[in-house]
C-alpha cells in the first residue's frame, strides 16, 4: 500500500523493475512501448482537451491569450508549444505565451527551487497582467507545483479561465475551470516524467493549440494556410500550397504571395478570386479570416 500522498509518477513500474539489467535494445524497446501506451491511453482526454481550446479560441479572437504555466519540464513543454505557433499559424507573439518558474534562465538548465516559489508564481502572473480576456493553461506532472498552483490561483482571481494538465492527483482547487488528467501510470524509469508524462503533456499541448487554431481559422483542410514563412523550407511550402489550392504555376504562385505580403490565405483569394491582394484580404476579414467561407466553399 502506497501513502495516499505519493503522486501516480513517483511509483515504480513493475515492468522496468530490472531496467538495469537489460540489453540496451530491451531497455529502448521497453522506453518507446510504454510511451506509446502512454500515447493510446489519452483518446478519453479529447473532450477535455477541446474544451480548452474553444476557451483558448475565445480569448484570443477577443485580445486575449493563451497563457501556458509550468516549472521544470513542464514549463519548457509549455514555452515550446507557443513559440511554435508563430511560424506554424502567424500568431503574434503576444497571443499563445509561456511562462516557465525562474525565468527565461530555466529553459536551459535546472533552477533549483524555482518550482517550490509560490510567489515567483503569482508575480510572473501579475507582470504579464493576466485578466479576464485570458485562458491559463497550468502543467504539472505530479499535479502539486507550488509555483503552478500559485499561478492559477493569480490568474483565477484576476479573472482568467484557467486549467490543469497533469498526470498526477491535485489537490481540490476551486481555482481550477478545467482538468486534464493524464492516464501515463509509472514511469519507466520511476519519477524521470520527462518521459510517459512528458510525451502525454505535449500530445495534449499540441491539440489545445492546434484546435484553437482550427476554430480561429488558421487551417483550411488539413493545411497550415496561415503559416509565417520565415525560412527558405516554410517560403517553398507557401508556393506549393498556393500553387495547389489555386491551380497556379510556382511562378504565379510566388508574384501572388510577393503582392499579399506572404499571406497565404490571401495570395489563394486573390488568385482565385480573380482580384488585387488588398481586396482579398478585406474579403478574408469580412469571413472572420476563414479561407473555406472567403471562397464560398463553406456557408
Amino acid at each position: 500500500m502506497r501513502p495516499a500522498d505519493i503522486p501516480p509518477t513517483e511509483l515504480p513500474n513493475p515492468r522496468s523493475a530490472r531496467l538495469d539489467a537489460l540489453s540496451p535494445r530491451d531497455a529502448a524497446a521497453l522506453l518507446i512501448g510504454e510511451e506509446a501506451e502512454a500515447a493510446a491511453a489519452l483518446r478519453d482526454r479529447a473532450g477535455a482537451a477541446a474544451e480548452i481550446a474553444v476557451w483558448a479560441a475565445g480569448s484570443i479572437g477577443r485580445g486575449g491569450r493563451l497563457i501556458y504555466v509550468g516549472a521544470g519540464t513542464s514549463g519548457r513543454l509549455g514555452v515550446l508549444d507557443a513559440v511554435e505557433c508563430v511560424p506554424t499559424f502567424r500568431t503574434d507573439p503576444r497571443e499563445v505565451v509561456g511562462i516557465i518558474a525562474g525565468g527565461p534562465a530555466a529553459l536551459t538548465r535546472a533552477i533549483e527551487g524555482a518550482e517550490d516559489n509560490e510567489e515567483d508564481g503569482r508575480a510572473q502572473v501579475r507582470a504579464i497582467d493576466v485578466d479576464a480576456r485570458d485562458t491559463v493553461v497550468g502543467i504539472a506532472a505530479c499535479g502539486k507545483t507550488p509555483f503552478v498552483l500559485a499561478a492559477l490561483r493569480e490568474a483565477k482571481a484576476r479573472g482568467a479561465r484557467t486549467a490543469l494538465v497533469t498526470a498526477g492527483a491535485p489537490p481540490p482547487d476551486e481555482s481550477l475551470d478545467a482538468l486534464v488528467l493524464l492516464p501515463s501510470g509509472p514511469e519507466v524509469l520511476t519519477g524521470s516524467t520527462r518521459l510517459k508524462a512528458g510525451t502525454a503533456t505535449k500530445i495534449v499541448l499540441n491539440a489545445i493549440s492546434t484546435t484553437a487554431m482550427i476554430c480561429l481559422g488558421k487551417v483550411y483542410r488539413n493545411l497550415m494556410v496561415d503559416l509565417r514563412p520565415t525560412n527558405s523550407k516554410l517560403r517553398a511550402r507557401a508556393v506549393r500550397l498556393v500553387g495547389d489550392l489555386a491551380g497556379a504555376d510556382a511562378g504565379a504562385a510566388r508574384a501572388a504571395l510577393e503582392a499579399s505580403q506572404w499571406r497565404v490565405k490571401v495570395a489563394v483569394v486573390a488568385l482565385r478570386k480573380g482580384m488585387a491582394a488588398g481586396n482579398a484580404a478585406r474579403l478574408l476579414a469580412e469571413h472572420g479570416g476563414f479561407l473555406g467561407k472567403a471562397l464560398g466553399e463553406v456557408p
